[in-house]
């Protein structure tokens, strides 16, 4: 760890749409978040194999750009390193090395945590050091330090959400412009929304993932990403759209916990919900989470669930956390190891 307690030295793996976004923040927001964190806050090395992604970006003086693993997760000088390479293998081992040499950790790799991320978080209570990843679950949206702390209070009775803009961008075309699923989804493309290859979006698997960190956030329960129920919105066409319409229903595509007799009722599918509903007007490529607690009551988040900026504002947000000195806090639970979540037979 660096000697220097007034700066906090960073190594970025990934230089992507959200990474180009983080270098941005961390150049231009240079004197705003030593005014908000009390630290200077330092990129110095950036794992990336194409160099050439970092023209026109703010690049900190002395940036070592290198292709060579170790050199963040095995270096001395650095306090923190941001994941945001994606993937499940190769990022897994990045973040175990680094947590292992005691360094704190901030990724958005909602994949990772859902499905493999169980011995990270086995891995930085040994070593005492944070896991953060508000950027893994809707974007820019603030959800996983709200339930972590602000809504500690609460017990979580039920928990909803839009949490893919691919599959929202999709239906709100389909059912404002009257466009069949497979032409919303080449304009989703077109627009950057969508991949070349949907099917994490379009067959609710990147949905599942986001929920699965919910679940972990709202009941200290681990409810396996393996066993929970999901269905996309590949086989949404516009004769469902119009009897939603009719009856008075937009179809959006939900992630929803319940909690019910100690046990957890959970599960990612296409959704009737009442056009005065907040949730149905939720357009575009929003994400929004509607929660009740049993002592806030309802409470509802909107807003950007991707995109380089507001992601790149959820990962900033991590490391003003921990340039603050804040102590890890990876679940909000004192066990920072989930246990066996109680699971509702589907039927």
């Amino acid at each position: 760890m660096s000697s220097n307690t007034n700066v906090l030295r960073v190594g970025l793996a990934g230089c992507g749409t959200v990474g180009s976004g983080v270098v941005r923040v961390l150049g231009e927001n240079k004197d705003w978040l030593r005014t908000r964190s009390g630290r200077e806050i330092v990129l110095t090395h950036l794992l990336e194999h194409s160099p050439q992604k970092l023209q026109g970006l703010p690049v900190p003086t002395g940036l070592i750009v290198t292709d060579d693993p170790a050199q963040l997760t095995d270096n001395p000088d650095i306090d923190v390193v941001i994941e945001l390479m994606g993937g499940i293998d190769s990022p897994g081992a990045f973040i175990m090395r680094a947590l292992d040499n005691g360094k704190h950790v901030v990724t958005a790799n909602k994949a990772l945590l859902a499905e493999a991320g169980l011995p990270l978080l086995e891995k930085a209570a040994e070593r005492g050091v944070s896991l953060l990843y508000e950027a893994s679950v809707a974007g820019g949206i603030p959800i996983v330090q709200a339930m972590k702390e602000s809504l500690a209070a609460n017990r979580i009775v039920s928990l909803s959400g839009i949490l893919n803009g691919t599959s929202n961008y999709i239906l709100s075309k389909m059912e404002a412009a009257g466009t069949d699923f497979a032409t919303a989804l080449a304009q989703a493309q077109e627009l950057g929304f969508a991949e070349a290859d949907p099917s994490l979006d379009i067959d609710g698997q990147d949905a599942a993932h986001k929920l699965v960190i919910l679940i972990r956030l709202a009941y200290g329960t681990e409810y396996p990403y393996t066993q929970l129920p999901v269905q996309g919105i590949r086989d949404i066409d516009q004769l469902d759209i119009g009897f939603a319409r009719e009856f008075g229903y937009h179809i959006k595509l939900l992630g929803t916990v319940r909690a019910e007799d100690g046990s957890l009722q959970a599960g990612i599918f296409p959704t009737l919900i009442r056009k005065s509903a907040l949730l149905a007007q939720v357009s575009g490529a929003f994400n929004a989470v509607w929660l009740h607690g049993n002592a806030v009551e309802s409470l509802f988040f909107h807003g950007k669930g991707a995109g380089s900026m507001p992601t790149a504002s959820a990962v900033v947000g991590d490391l003003l956390a921990l340039a603050r000195g804040t102590a890890p806090n990876n679940t909000g639970f004192v066990s920072q190891i989930p246990s066996a979540a109680r699971i509702m037979p589907p039927a």
